[in-house]
């Protein structure tokens, strides 16, 4: 962890992690819909190039700018995101599957037909609070960000199908741990994760306006294990004087029980050493 939230911090913490990428790179983050607190690219342009990765998305499944491929490329170059790398919609070609093992909803996960054409995967995620999870982290960016916009529906309805706004909140969040432990088997290792926590939320880069920021930015951390990543910043929000209102949104969301089934079903650790790279 480091709080020197700027590019340099960033190279920082990914060079701690001493990984060696090789093949096709990706880079899986959210495009953001305009106005929120995407991640910026005076933020992460050094990392993404230092990869010479390519940038992926997948397609929304509830409307805005990212609903359609066009509109969703778009808006990526809007973003800045085509000036650093090239931009790849997973999704806008359909669906491959995955397995899922040992779930207690999920069977299959409908992930962008372009996954399997990258052999890395570093997953960038900007931490901040959910309207439905309660909190957006590693798991969520590997579950339903990697999703194509029918396995979003299918990870929200934990597979039930229906409507994704009438779905059992429990559920849904097993789902969301149950889909990203689907990409983790498949990608064998190949994939490390890194959360910002910046422009803390309570509101998602899904929201194209957000509420507005009550708390301070805290760090950037990274790790090999995205139940750890997810849980230390949680830790840290907790730990926070002014964290009351991301706290409010994750309790009233169940947000923690995504981690608690996430351990159970063998994706990581809510255990960890947090090592700080300031001292």
């Amino acid at each position: 962890m480091t709080t020197d939230i700027t590019s340099e911090g960033l190279m920082a913490v990914y060079e701690a992690l001493e990984a060696s990428p090789s093949g096709e790179v990706a880079v899986k983050l959210s495009t953001g819909e305009p106005g929120s607190n995407y991640l910026r690219t005076d933020l992460i342009g050094d990392l993404v190039q230092s990869l010479d990765a390519v940038i992926v998305e997948c397609n929304t499944a509830y409307g805005g700018q990212r609903a359609s491929t066009a509109m969703h490329y778009q808006l990526a170059e809007d973003h800045g995101y085509t000036e650093i790398a090239e931009v790849d919609i997973m999704d806008e070609d359909g669906s491959m599957t995955l397995p899922v093992t040992g779930g207690t909803n999920l069977t299959e996960n409908y992930v962008g037909a372009h996954f399997a054409d990258y052999d890395y995967y570093v997953v960038l995620s900007h931490f901040k609070g959910h309207a439905m999870a309660g909190y957006g982290g590693a798991i969520k960016n590997i579950s339903i960000g990697i999703a194509s916009s029918d396995g979003k529906t299918h990870i929200h309805t934990a597979g039930r199908g229906g409507s994704m706004w009438s779905a059992p909140q429990d559920p849904f969040l097993e789902s969301m741990a149950e889909a990203g432990k689907s990409v983790v088997d498949y990608l064998d290792g190949n994939i490390l994760y890194i959360n910002v926590m910046n422009r803390l939320s309570v509101d998602c880069d899904c929201t194209a306006y957000p509420s507005e920021l009550d708390m301070h930015d805290i760090g950037i951390l990274a790790s090999y294990d995205p139940v750890a990543l997810d849980q230390a910043c949680i830790d840290l929000v907790y730990a926070a004087d002014d964290g009351g209102s991301l706290i409010n949104r994750i309790e009233s969301r169940n947000g923690l029980h995504t981690l608690e089934h996430a351990e159970s079903i063998g994706l990581g650790s809510r255990e960890y050493n947090l090592i700080s790279m300031d001292e």
